[in-house]
């Protein structure tokens, strides 16, 4: 009994842990990959560095994107999933 109670504060500490670091961000990865295969021809999207464009080309792993000046070849992870959405919000 003795030695469950000197655990017992790491254990506490490691389910704060998880419950408040290690799930959110598993969360939000899982989210994020959901968003990127998601993505289809035709789609508004906005970068993590600021570009707006319209999806052109799909590939398994990057984009085509169509800009005011021409046209990016970017990963889909460049993708913002916020940025994106609020620009989806909004129209």
């Amino acid at each position: 009994m003795g030695n469950i109670q000197q655990f017992l504060p790491f254990i506490l500490m490691f389910v704060v842990i998880y419950f408040f670091m290690i799930r959110p961000q598993q969360k939000k990865a899982k989210q994020e990959k959901e968003f990127e295969a998601g993505l289809k021809v035709g789609d508004k999207i906005i970068t993590k560095s600021g570009f707006h464009g319209k999806i052109s080309e799909l590939s398994e792993t990057s984009v085509v994107m169509e800009t005011m000046s021409g046209k990016l070849k970017i990963e889909r992870s460049a993708i913002s999933l916020e940025l994106t959405a609020s620009l989806n919000k909004k129209a």
